[in-house]
């Protein structure tokens, strides 16, 4: 028997894997839940000052949607990896803020299993505001080497498991599909 829609239990969504495409399905969420008028804050823990495609995109939807690039980059590349824990430590209390506020329908934790798996943050740290959400808000959590313990959080995980990329043919990153 399905549930009453009008009022839906918010979910956990968990993508997670090597493959490509976790970021962009969190933002098929996004647009499918602002074509519905429900608002959207997506908030990237890791990508840094680049001029990403879902950015510009966003600004049309800047009635219902708040993006919030909170990272200065790719960590596995840092050179300053206590700034960026520094960083990734700031961004998390603006995320639990923003869940525990519930202004927002989707709230989208972009490459936040990074702060996990490099030991940024206290995994349990992540978990207990997950599960303190407000009741219909709906949670994307991307990125790779998602942990047991998220995944069990997690009402839904799918894994991407990358078969062929073109950057093993030398295809260099490409405007409007990596970026």
């Amino acid at each position: 028997m399905m549930k009453n829609i009008d009022h839906p239990k918010g979910l956990v969504l968990l993508f997670t894997g090597n493959g490509k495409g976790k970021t962009t399905s969190a933002l098929g969420l996004a647009f499918r839940a602002l074509g519905h008028g429900f608002p959207v804050c997506m908030i990237q823990f890791i990508k840094g000052s680049w001029r990403y495609g879902e950015l510009e995109a966003a600004k049309r939807f800047d009635d219902l949607m708040d993006f919030h690039v909170m990272g200065r980059g790719f960590t596995w590349k840092s050179d300053n990896l206590n700034k960026d824990t520094a960083l990734a430590r700031e961004a998390w209390r603006f995320a639990e803020k923003t869940i525990s506020e519930g202004r927002h329908r989707l709230v989208i934790l972009d490459e936040l299993t990074y702060l996990v798996s490099y030991e940024m943050i206290e995994e349990q740290d992540i978990i207990d505001p997950l599960a303190a959400r407000p009741a219909d808000m709906h949670i994307v959590i991307t990125g790779r080497g998602a942990s047991e313990k998220l995944m069990d959080a997690a009402d839904l995980v799918t894994e991407m498991r990358e078969i062929k990329h073109p950057y093993g043919s030398g295809v260099p990153a490409q405007k409007g599909i990596e970026f």
